[in-house]
């Protein structure tokens, strides 16, 4: 029998009225990267002490966290380079793969959802918050999921390793912070890393075009860093004489969610260091 598992949803309004409003990547980003590429379809299997179950995930932010809670086979719908993955069109494999997996996960966001949902069949679908990567979100998610599997050793382990690494990489981040400390302006999805590096965030905009008057009021912040998107392009305020810092928040094909904050890590560092 299918049913739907519901889980709130923390991103905003806007998110969905935006989520198909881009897509391909013309990004240049370096080896392991996040946002390199991943074939449509992709399978990449993770190696939980009892084997889970067989998924098909929307994205890679999805896939990555069923992989986390202990999934042993994940099949992506969108693939790893895709610009905004939620505004890719699954394929007919895709649509029967998800009639064939043991589940099917998704975020309301995604626009193509409502395909998935009427492909799956007898499989049974998850409902995950949408991209926010911060520790509290995926300790929830992962949680819930593992409990769903029936794989929570899986998952505690990946997240006893997930807060070890957390911490480490956000000190480094912090270990880089001049004196003062630079305040930035962000896109409105990558606001959070403002946090995780200790960078205070004083304004947001997008994820719409930016206007001039806009433009302005973020100006006047008087800002060192403008937090940019890399997944929702062309919102750039382009304020003049900043240090634009280009952050991801979905995985690479790898369904590494730590390979975000690996990359990210290093973006910040080499931005406070210019």
């Amino acid at each position: 029998m299918r049913f739907v598992r519901a889980a709130a949803l923390t991103a905003a309004v806007t998110l969905s009225l935006f989520a198909s409003g881009c897509g391909g990547t013309d990004d240049s980003t370096p080896a392991g990267d996040p946002t390199r590429s991943a074939p449509t379809g992709d399978t990449t299997s993770s190696a939980p002490a009892t084997p889970g179950p067989k998924v098909v995930a929307s994205t890679t932010w999805v896939g990555a966290l069923a992989k986390a809670a202990g999934a042993s086979e994940v099949t992506l719908v969108a693939p790893a380079d895709v610009r905004h993955p939620p505004d890719h069109q699954p394929t007919a494999g895709n649509l029967k793969a998800a009639a064939d997996a043991d589940y099917v996960l998704y975020a309301e966001t995604d626009g193509f959802a409502s395909r998935l949902i009427k492909a799956a069949g007898d499989s049974e679908l998850i409902t995950v918050i949408p991209v926010e990567a911060t520790p509290g979100k995926i300790a929830s998610e992962v949680t819930r999921l593992a409990t769903t599997f029936g794989t929570s050793d899986a998952a505690k382990a990946w997240l006893s390793n997930f807060n070890a690494e957390y911490t480490t990489l956000s000190g480094q981040a912090k270990a880089a912070l001049p004196n003062p400390a630079p305040t930035a302006v962000s896109e409105l999805f990558v606001g959070y890393w403002g946090a995780f590096a200790g960078i205070e965030v004083t304004d947001v905009y997008g994820p719409q075009p930016v206007t001039a008057s806009e433009r302005a009021a973020l100006t006047a912040k008087k800002p060192k860093l403008v937090f940019t998107n890399a997944h929702v392009p062309d919102v750039d305020p382009k304020i003049p004489g900043v240090t634009r810092v280009k952050l991801v928040n979905y995985p690479g094909k790898d369904l590494d969610l730590l390979g975000v904050f690996r990359t990210n890590t290093e973006r910040l560092t080499v931005a406070l260091a210019s």
